[in-house]
């Protein structure tokens, strides 16, 4: 069915096919006919010979193609898109400042280092243990003396010295090996070849891989 350029605003939908409701999406187009006339829809289609125009409540209408200058966005109507929930942030972790520095200059993952320091010492820098391991990664006193650690309660010195004796057991072990020797000591595992049968260390070193995997930046 054709449509004359004289026609009303009536005869005009008239001319184009009323048809079946459809679900579309979103959105705001403007169409320019070829008789002056605009009309606001939600988008359209190109179907051969004709245009489906979607309508906003979600009906459609089929027009002659012919009959349609142009179309345009629609700017005045267009559905901004939803705001999408900002992903939350977990906090930073305490000392990531020095843990990061650290790991850069002696190569050991950022979140190795991490999930020694919560295991060792909860993140307390004047933890001391009763075996008299101190600091936040918990420096036996020949340790501290091995590396030249003045003071094991300053959080920098502990994290890099201990980081550094960490990285040469995981040099000299692997890892799981070299977690073990961190906890138990060098001479255990060169004594048992191996994870010593302690469930202590055992479970230490499961606990410290298990946070490394879990470990977010």
């Amino acid at each position: 069915m054709l449509l004359s350029k004289r026609g009303s605003a009536l005869s005009l939908l008239v001319s184009c096919l009323l048809v079946r409701p459809a679900a579309t999406p979103a959105s705001a187009e403007l169409v320019y006919f070829t008789s002056g006339r605009t009309m606001s829809v939600a988008s359209h289609r190109v179907e051969g010979s004709q245009i489906v125009l979607y309508l906003h409540n979600g009906g459609e209408v089929v027009c002659q193609a012919t009959l349609i200058a142009r179309i345009e966005p629609d700017e005045s109507l267009r559905v901004p898109p939803p705001m999408q929930p900002a992903t939350p942030r977990l906090p930073a972790k305490p000392y990531a400042h020095i843990v990061a520095s650290v790991s850069e200059r002696y190569g050991v993952k950022m979140a190795l280092i991490h999930a020694v320091i919560e295991v060792e010492s909860a993140y307390r820098a004047d933890a001391v243990s009763p075996k008299g391991a101190m600091g936040l990664m918990q420096l036996m006193p020949e340790t501290a003396q091995q590396y030249g650690l003045r003071d094991p309660f300053d959080p920098l010195a502990n994290i890099e010295t201990g980081t550094r004796h960490l990285k040469s057991l995981l040099e000299k072990f692997g890892l799981r090996v070299g977690l073990a020797a961190y906890n138990a000591g060098e001479g255990q595992v060169l004594k048992f070849q191996g994870i010593p049968p302690f469930r202590e260390t055992q479970a230490y070193v499961r606990r410290i891989l298990k946070l490394t995997d879990s470990f977010h930046d």
